[in-house]
């Protein structure tokens, strides 16, 4: 369950800020934003963007704000300028059918622009379609690769969990099937909740657990249900390390560990420091969480104290709008469906962990991509759901009919 980055509010990106003093610092200047725009008074609204920008730096939605501002201001020069840094960053935000920035399009500089946008949209790296799933309607979440081979998937709209072709649970006691892991004991472990997205949700709309599956016999053995701490809450991936599971509420902003002798859950991160936390990964020696805050980036937590950090990235990439994370050696790879163009980027890791000094885009604009979203790490490959299709719900949370069947890719990290 993400919050993506969109333009609304007409064309502005409003998204709240993580940590008190930022979010207070964003509120602000946000309401200002919104009040200069409604008031068509785009001096001022050039104003309260450069505090937003100021208050959350390298933020796309905010240097989009900023951009938008000048435009409407008629500094079309200055735009198109904020503009080029977004492009920099690798982030589109598909201006040219927006008719607030017509005198951009009309200013000099447009062209050459336009000609960098286009090879920002042309496709990057490549991957082999690793499972052809037949069901447009499935729309699947989570992804777990075994020890042979076998990709398993789960579903959010039917509230399956399959291998390959084969059903192995279909709602035992558990609902939309997000993240999934497999255990050193061989059981495969599953996020799951009750999301409106799902075929029938009734009365449990809101209800969120980790759930074991046995997979030689496809037996629900254990449920695991978070105690209800808000009215709506998900969680949506996990990560285990021995005993422990950790695992992010998208929607309360929670971090969790589970603990799987006592079946006790524990706070890490309370609710409301983090806004969106999606993927998350252990570092090597089992110290820190990196954990995707899907509306403003990576955060390092320790898993003894619970104190976060933000990691810092070193030049122009971005670490917004990530939803899967994964660690190879030092390199934390992401897919990010939060941004435009979806990608899977690697972010190289400081020796000490606490900064991202490099990054690569190794897929990007691939055909199948329709919202990729998360991925396993099976030998030197991802493999990663490339269709997930949940843009695809309308307000009613219905599908249009004739999507086309979810593909897993593999991805060769070795090579890339």
């Amino acid at each position: 369950m993400r919050r993506r980055l969109t333009r609304s509010l007409g064309v502005i990106v409003l998204l709240a800020a993580s940590f008190a003093a930022p979010a207070d610092e964003y509120a602000a200047a946000r309401a200002e934003l919104v009040a200069a725009y409604q008031g068509q008074d785009y001096p001022a609204m050039v104003v309260a963007a450069g505090k937003a920008l100021a208050a959350r730096p390298n933020h796309p939605g905010a240097g989009f704000n900023l951009a938008l501002a000048h435009s409407l201001a008629g500094n079309h020069a200055v735009a198109l300028d904020v503009l080029e840094d977004l492009l920099a960053s690798g982030i589109d935000f598909g201006i040219e059918g927006m008719d607030e920035f017509a005198g951009v399009r009309e200013g000099p500089g447009w062209d050459a622009f336009m000609e960098r946008v286009e090879v920002l949209r042309a496709p990057t790296g490549s991957a082999e379609t690793a499972l052809a799933f037949p069901d447009g309607q499935f729309i699947p979440e989570g992804i777990a690769v075994d020890a042979s081979g076998s990709i398993y998937l789960g579903s959010i709209r039917k509230g399956l969990l399959v291998r390959g072709d084969e059903v192995l649970s279909d709602r035992q006691g558990h609902w939309s099937v997000f993240g999934m892991r497999f255990h050193e004991d061989g059981s495969l472990w599953f996020a799951s909740a009750a999301v409106a997205q799902l075929e029938e949700v009734g009365d449990d709309l809101g209800k969120t657990g980790l759930f074991r599956l046995d997979v030689s016999t496809g037996d629900i053995t254990h449920a695991a249900l978070l105690p209800q701490l808000a009215e709506e809450q998900v969680l949506g991936d996990l990560i285990i390390d021995g005993n422990s599971i950790y695992t992010t509420d998208s929607l309360t902003g929670g971090v969790y560990r589970y603990d799987i002798a006592t079946d006790a859950f524990t706070t890490l991160l309370e609710p409301g420091l983090l806004r969106s936390p999606q993927g998350l990964v252990l570092d090597a020696a089992g110290e820190h969480l990196y954990v995707a805050n899907y509306s403003d980036g990576l955060y390092r937590v320790s898993v003894t104290s619970g104190e976060a950090e933000r990691v810092p990235v070193s030049g122009a990439a971005t670490d917004y709008g990530i939803d899967g994370l994964y660690r190879s050696g030092k390199r934390l790879i992401a897919i990010q469906n939060g941004i435009r163009p979806h990608r899977v980027t690697a972010f190289e890791l400081s020796d000490d962990g606490t900064r991202i000094v490099g990054s690569q885009v190794l897929a990007a604009n691939l055909p199948a991509f329709d919202e990729p979203t998360l991925g396993a790490l099976h030998g030197d490959s991802l493999y990663f759901v490339a269709n997930s299709h949940w843009n695809r719900f309308d307000r009613d949370n219905s599908l249009p009919e004739g999507l086309s069947g979810p593909i897993v890719l593999k991805l060769d990290l070795d090579h890339e």
